[in-house]
């Protein structure tokens, strides 16, 4: 079986195809990996703009779907899925109505996927080449930082999840972000925290308190504003009277 995949949750345009055989333990083979990162569209904003991410997915995904049914080599594609939350609504319905009018042409099943669910699994994926998903002693715990989603999920079994913790307010993601833009950072904000971290690990400052997450959730956003009240202090400290 051969199933076309496509995501447009956020501000990434993917196709994939996928071969899958076997029925109890399935082998994945990985046919086509293609998208289309829209970063240099949303420089200017600090962050993704939605309307800007719904005209790029719109644009992009006739172009990714040429490439990537040039790989199918023999045969038809048998399903289509499509992610249909979490994310972007205006971005998701891009996806969800281009993956509708697909599988109403070719006549196959139209399978919608849960983003963050996913990224669960997707740690048995590969972008090229074959893979299997192995049995799995339960229960196991994943956590999730995507984005705007910050949650501790618990599988008892395979493929049932339960959210046992989650942020209350802003996600991991959104904390760079927003103190990315307070230092005048590029966007996407968090790799270029993530690297001045590492190379000032040695001098750093224990002033912030990190977010936590519990079975009722925990916050994060106090990290920007607790950034915020550093910056200040540094600038001030810096400035002669």
């Amino acid at each position: 079986m051969k199933v076309l995949s496509i995501e447009t949750s956020c501000d990434d345009t993917c196709i994939s195809i996928m071969e899958v055989s076997g029925v109890k333990n399935p082998t994945f083979r990985v046919l086509a990996n293609n998208s289309n990162s829209q970063i240099n569209v949303h420089i200017p904003y600090g962050g993704v703009y939605p309307v800007l991410a719904k005209r790029e997915h719109a644009k992009n995904l006739p172009i990714l779907l040429e490439q990537t049914m040039k790989k199918l080599g023999r045969g038809g594609i048998d399903l289509v899925a499509v992610t249909y939350g979490p994310g972007l609504e205006m971005c998701l319905w891009e996806g969800i109505t281009f993956a509708k009018d697909l599988a109403k042409k070719w006549n196959v099943p139209l399978i919608p996927v849960n983003h963050m669910e996913g990224h669960v699994v997707s740690v048995f994926g590969r972008g090229k080449g074959k893979f299997s998903i192995p049995k799995i002693k339960s229960p196991v715990l994943s956590l999730l930082v995507s984005g705007g989603h910050t949650q501790l999920v618990l599988s008892k079994k395979f493929m049932q999840y339960e959210i046992i913790g989650q942020t209350l307010d802003d996600a991991v993601g959104e904390a760079f972000d927003k103190v990315a833009r307070m230092l005048d950072l590029p966007y996407p904000g968090g790799p270029q925290i993530s690297k001045l971290a590492g190379e000032e690990r040695k001098h750093l400052i224990p002033l912030l308190r990190g977010g936590s997450l519990a079975r009722r959730g925990g916050k994060f956003i106090h990290l920007p504003r607790q950034s915020r009240v550093l910056l200040k202090r540094r600038i001030s400290a810096n400035c002669p009277n």
